[in-house]
């Protein structure tokens, strides 16, 4: 069977190559000067390439229709996919969060491996290759149309064209454009795993603090809308980091419709409200004629003790013999319970993913043929689903893929 596979990233080349391996003659067409230009830039150059904890879990890290995902990923496990790479000549590893990297650090190192295979597989490569079309005729898909207007005719047609996230990488919404054109509906589009903007001023004073083991709930209005704990980091538009990426996910949305979302920040989870009372009357009890400016040094860092301060409205020149129980308790309860406000999520450009998509009811979940047009086939992160950071959105482009092409 004659197949042409539109986009070149994890989707695209883990369809061709499983596609070639079952005896089809592959196509790949890339729009970009090389295969995998996303690949390149994830896990910070590192290449998360999946997860491996047990099956569950993934499913749980699917923010968006993990139900849609059954198939795919008890088809290609990410068990399955990590001795698949160890096959191919990849050695990985795995590192806190049961995340999955190559052994070299390096993401060019699984771009390499998945090149060797397409290579060895005899799928033919088209870099510099721009699809402006697909030919569809009585709801059949027939082929492909080129910029300058050819057109190229083949048995199946496999869209992988990714989402919108990381514009440089030529995301630039294609497959969106194509399923739109024929029938398809496509969700809201947003951007995920995404830093935010929040409101408070006191970010321009915090830029550059990382948190390590704090715990942030995001809320919407009195709704608990997503809590995890871990690392944060301000910059100078307001947050970011794993914890804020993550929680990003659930609210994109809200943001998107210009509501606000209330983050409140535990900068120390571990202890109760009154093991930290407890806490700062022990640290206090050594520095009773120092400022209250000067009495945070053990418990928070430098950066942050202003910000807490003016947060309690207790004068930082207040001698520390000189608080209040209840002044204690503010300063208590500033730490526990520290408020800022999101009010938007920052753009595309710096989103890790994209939510929403093609919608997934239009999709059989079993091939990842289109239920409206006949050998149209959608893979990765065209359609309606996230996840979480930790390996687990190139899972899904690795099981959707490999779903799609041994179905053809």
């Amino acid at each position: 069977m004659n197949v042409a596979i539109i986009g070149g990233g994890a989707a695209g080349m883990m369809a061709a190559i499983t596609a070639a391996n079952n005896g089809h003659k592959v196509n790949l067409f890339e729009k970009n000067e090389k295969l995998g230009k996303k690949i390149y830039i994830t896990g910070k150059g590192r290449c998360n390439v999946t997860n491996s904890s047990d099956i569950d879990v993934l499913f749980k890290n699917i923010v968006t229709n993990e139900k849609f995902m059954y198939s795919a990923f008890y088809t290609l496990t990410n068990d399955t996919f990590i001795s698949m790479l160890n096959e191919w000549g990849l050695e990985t590893k795995n590192e806190r969060g049961n995340r999955v990297f190559p052994a070299s650090d390096k993401s060019v190192d699984v771009i390499k491996c998945l090149e060797k295979q397409l290579k060895n597989t005899g799928v033919n490569v088209h870099l510099n290759t721009e699809i402006k079309d697909i030919v569809v005729e009585d709801n059949v898909a027939k082929g492909i149309v080129f910029v300058d207007g050819t057109k190229e005719f083949f048995d199946k047609i496999i869209v992988a064209t990714g989402g919108f996230s990381y514009k440089t990488t030529g995301s630039t919404g294609d497959g969106y454009k194509f399923a739109k054109k024929y029938g398809h509906k496509v969700t809201d589009i947003l951007p995920a795993l995404v830093p935010l903007n929040i409101k408070e001023e006191f970010y321009k004073e915090l830029q550059g603090l990382s948190l390590k083991n704090v715990e942030v709930t995001f809320f919407r209005g009195n709704k608990e809308i997503y809590k995890d704990f871990g690392e944060m980091l301000f910059t100078h538009f307001g947050v970011s980091g794993p914890l804020i990426l993550s929680g990003s996910s659930y609210v994109s949305k809200f943001l998107a419709n210009h509501e606000e979302i209330r983050l409140i920040l535990d900068l120390k989870p571990a202890l109760s409200k009154e093991t930290l009372d407890d806490r700062i009357v022990r640290d206090f009890s050594t520095m009773l004629n120092k400022d209250f400016r000067n009495s945070l040094n053990e418990l928070l860092p430098k950066k942050l003790i202003p910000v807490i301060i003016e947060r309690t409205g207790i004068s930082p020149y207040k001698k520390v013999n000189e608080i209040t129980k209840n002044e204690r308790m503010l300063l208590v309860n500033t730490i526990k319970e520290f408020e800022m406000t999101a009010i938007s999520t920052r753009d595309f450009n710096e989103a890790i993913i994209t939510q929403g998509g093609i919608n997934v009811k239009e999709i059989n979940p079993g091939t990842m043929e289109s239920k409206l047009i006949n050998n149209l086939y959608f893979i990765g992160e065209v359609l309606d689903v996230d996840a979480l950071t930790g390996g687990y959105n190139l899972q899904v482009a690795w099981s959707t893929g490999y779903l799609c092409a041994i179905n053809l």
